[in-house]
C-alpha cells in the first residue's frame, strides 16, 4: 500500500451557520464535525494529517491538538480565502517530501464513513486523480461530473460556469479525493483562476489529470449513501447529519446486541460503548464517555454523561447521572440524580427523589425515597431513610459524613457534617445528629411529645376561630 497522509480543509467562515461558534467546532453525536474526519484519515493510516484553518483557527486547533495529542495533526492557515486548491496549496508547506497519495477531506462533512474513503482509495486504483460523487435528483449547486462519449470523467464544471446542458446532469461532486501527491503539487502551482468566482478551483486537477493521459476515476454514491456525504452549512444541515449520525449509531449498536425499544427516540454519542442484551426504553439519552455494562434495563426518559454502568444494573424511569458509577445489579431511581463522584456498589439501591454528590455507598446499602446525600460514606447494608439529609456545606467548606456498616438511618434525619455514625448504630427518625454516633449505639434527638387535651375544640370556640 502506498503512503497516505491527508488535507483536511476547515477555513471557511461558516457565515450560514450564524453563530459565534466556529463552524466545525459545531457538535455531532458529541463530537465536534472536525473530529470526524481527522479521526478517519488517522484511521486510514495517513502518515500527516494537515488542517487548514482560517477563520476562529485558534479555538479549532486548541480542540485538535486536545483531542489529538501525540498524533501527526498539525496546522497550517489560509489567511486569504481563494479557493479550495489555495486552501491545500497552503497545506503544501507541511507535506514537503511527502511521496504517496492525499486525501482531501472537507472539516463540514461529519457523517461520509471512513469506508467510503477505503471504496475511493480501491476504485482509484492507479489513477492519479479519484473523486468522490453523489448522485442526486435536485443537483442545486455542487459541482457537475462531467465525462466524455466513453463515459469517462473529463472535468468536474462549478454550478456557477454550467451551461444549460451542464446543469441538468445528475452526477455531482462531493468535494472529496484521493490524489497523488506529486502530481497535486505539481499542478496546483499551474492553476489560474479564470472562473466566474475568480479562485484557484481544485476541481481544476480533474481536466489537468484527464488532459494528460494520467488516469481519473470516480466513486459516485447515489440513494442514502449519497447524503453521507453531504455537508453542513447551516442548522438545517446539522440537523439532517445529526439525524444521519444518529441513526447510524443506533443501528451499530441493535446489530451488536442491544435492544433499542424505539430507536427513533433514542440519543447516543459517538464513543458511548453499551453491552449485549442491554434494553434501552424510549428517550433515553447516553452522552459523553458512558458506558453500560451487559444486561442492563435503561427504563425511558433516562440520561447519563460521563457515567459507568457495570452489567445487570437497571436505571429506573428518569434518573439522571453525571460523572457517576453504578454498580452491578444495583438499582436507581425512578427520578433519582447521581452527581459527580457518586460510586454506588454491588447491589444498592437507590431510589425515587434521591440526590447523590460525591457518596460512596457500600454494597447493598439503601437509600429508597426522598434524601440528599453529600460527600459522604455509607457502608454496606446501612439504610438510610426517606427525608434523610447530609449537611455538608457551613455556608463556607463542604464537610464529610461516614455512615458505618450496617447502620440504620431514621427518617427525616439530619446529619450535620463533618459527624460518623458507627457501624450498626441507629439514629432514631427526626434526629439531627450534631456529634459521632459510636458503633452500635442510639442516637435521638427529638424533643419529649407534648398532648394538650381539648386544644382543638377551645381554639375554634374563639373569636376568628375556624368553625
Amino acid at each position: 500500500m502506498r503512503a497516505r497522509a491527508a488535507v483536511v480543509m476547515a477555513a471557511g467562515k461558516g457565515t450560514r451557520m450564524r453563530s459565534a461558534t466556529a463552524k466545525v467546532l459545531h457538535p455531532v453525536a458529541g463530537r465536534p464535525m472536525i473530529h470526524y474526519p481527522v479521526r478517519d484519515a488517522l484511521a486510514l493510516g495517513a502518515e500527516r494529517v494537515v488542517v487548514v484553518l482560517g477563520h476562529q483557527r485558534e479555538e479549532v486547533e486548541a480542540y485538535l491538538q486536545a483531542a489529538f495529542a501525540g498524533q501527526p495533526v498539525t496546522i497550517a492557515v489560509q489567511a486569504e480565502q481563494l479557493g479550495t486548491a489555495h486552501a491545500v496549496m497552503c497545506a503544501a508547506p507541511a507535506l514537503a517530501g511527502f511521496e504517496g497519495d492525499v486525501f482531501i477531506l472537507s472539516g463540514d462533512v461529519p457523517t461520509l464513513p471512513r469506508q467510503v474513503l477505503e471504496a475511493l482509495d480501491a476504485t482509484a486504483g492507479e489513477a492519479v486523480v479519484g473523486v468522490l460523487g453523489m448522485l442526486l435528483d435536485d443537483p442545486a449547486q455542487y459541482g457537475r461530473l462531467v465525462r466524455d462519449g466513453a463515459d469517462e470523467l473529463v472535468r468536474i464544471c462549478e454550478a456557477r460556469d454550467c451551461s444549460a446542458t451542464q446543469l441538468a446532469i445528475r452526477e455531482v461532486n462531493a468535494g472529496v479525493y484521493r490524489v497523488d501527491a506529486a502530481f497535486l503539487f505539481d499542478t496546483l502551482g499551474r492553476l489560474g483562476r479564470d472562473n466566474a468566482q475568480g479562485e484557484y478551483y481544485l476541481t481544476d486537477l480533474v481536466e489537468a489529470a484527464a488532459k494528460a493521459g494520467r488516469g481519473v476515476t470516480a466513486l459516485v454514491l447515489d440513494g442514502a449513501h449519497a447524503e453521507q456525504a453531504h455537508g453542513v452549512n447551516d442548522r438545517v444541515d446539522l440537523a439532517r447529519a445529526e439525524a444521519r449520525m444518529q441513526a447510524r449509531l443506533a443501528d451499530e449498536l441493535m446489530r451488536a446486541g442491544v435492544t433499542l425499544v424505539d430507536p427513533r427516540r433514542f440519543r447516543v454519542d459517538d464513543g458511548v460503548e453499551v453491552g449485549a442484551d442491554t434494553v434501552i426504553e424510549p428517550d433515553v439519552a447516553l452522552l459523553g464517555a458512558t458506558h453500560i455494562g451487559r444486561g442492563c434495563i435503561l427504563e425511558q426518559g433516562v440520561r447519563l454523561s460521563d457515567t459507568q454502568v457495570e452489567e445487570g444494573a437497571v436505571l429506573h424511569a428518569y434518573t439522571v447521572c453525571d460523572r457517576a458509577r453504578v454498580g452491578p445489579r444495583t438499582h436507581v431511581g425512578p427520578f433519582a440524580r447521581l452527581r459527580e463522584g457518586t460510586v454506588l456498589g454491588q447491589g444498592v439501591r437507590v431510589g425515587n427523589f434521591v440526590e447523590t454528590k460525591k457518596a460512596a455507598l457500600g454494597e447493598g446499602a439503601k437509600a429508597q425515597h426522598l434524601s440528599y446525600l453529600g460527600d459522604c460514606e455509607v457502608g454496606a447494608g446501612a439504610n438510610v431513610g426517606a427525608g434523610t439529609i447530609t449537611c455538608n456545606y457551613d455556608g463556607v467548606d463542604k464537610h464529610r459524613t461516614v455512615i458505618g456498616a450496617g447502620a440504620f438511618i431514621g427518617s427525616d434525619t439530619q446529619l450535620v457534617a463533618p459527624v460518623t455514625v458507627g457501624e450498626g448504630a441507629l439514629v432514631g427518625a427526626g434526629t439531627t445528629v450534631t456529634e459521632d454516633v459510636p458503633a452500635g449505639a442510639l442516637a435521638i434527638s427529638r424533643a419529649p411529645q407534648k398532648n394538650i387535651e381539648g386544644w382543638v375544640a377551645r381554639r375554634r370556640s374563639r373569636p376568628g376561630g375556624q368553625g
